[in-house]
């Protein structure tokens, strides 16, 4: 269908389509909690401090490619420098992650 967002999940190994539409989430937290049944995943509820939505992501266009608010500040102190790791809860279901690759990390 068009208009559509379409990537792919990929948790312990196994890929999981997902289809979604833009602003269908407030953010891709709250998109990968419902939709993969996630426990303790996202438990500050998005404000980006708590990094238990830690994520890697590959192919995400544009301004959802970028770091903002408590998002760097916040990996820095786990250790996580790479842009491509992110927190899901600092990422906006746009079209910006039509055909991206997140992958669920543990902290």
């Amino acid at each position: 269908m068009k208009n559509n967002i379409n990537f792919t999940v990929i948790e312990n190994g196994t890929q999981i389509p997902i289809t979604t539409r833009h602003g269908s989430y407030p953010n891709l937290m709250y998109l990968l909690k419902e939709e993969l049944q996630l426990e303790s995943f996202g438990e500050c509820g998005g404000v980006g401090r708590c990094a238990t939505c830690v994520v890697k992501t590959s192919g995400i266009k544009e301004n959802s490619a970028l770091k903002e608010r408590n998002e760097p500040a916040t990996l820095s102190k786990l250790g996580f420098e790479e842009a491509n790791i992110r927190l899901s809860c600092q990422i906006y279901i746009t079209t910006d992650l039509n055909d991206a690759e997140i992958s669920l990390l543990e902290v």
